[in-house]
């Protein structure tokens, strides 16, 4: 049974920007989730995030811990975490959550 979309995301959510200290879910950094049964019955994940800025220090960090969290999930073969920055980030992509913890409103 292929892994749910949903179950990434949650995972993902314990990826922390060290800088903002907000998820990376919440700060609307993942664009987009894709996730393919293999041969061998697990599946393949790729997700395709961005950070808040090209020069971002964290970046080499963020998408290293995000590989690791999703290959950590049952059931999980073959994880790709790819940096895009096309559509660049923009604040308004942020979650109610992430504004609150900011204290952006």
């Amino acid at each position: 049974m292929p892994i749910a979309e949903d179950k990434v995301r949650e995972t993902l959510k314990n990826v922390v920007d060290p800088e903002l200290f907000v998820n990376i879910v919440d700060l609307g950094l993942v664009y987009d989730i894709k996730i393919d049964e293999s041969s061998d019955g697990h599946s393949n994940v790729a997700v395709e995030m961005t950070m808040t800025s090209p020069a971002c220090p964290a970046g080499p960090q963020l998408l290293a811990q995000s590989k690791a969290a999703v290959s950590r999930l049952d059931g999980v073969g073959e994880v790709d975490v790819k940096l895009v920055m096309t559509p660049p980030w923009t604040p308004d992509r942020m979650t109610e959550d992430a504004r609150d913890q900011l204290g952006i409103f």
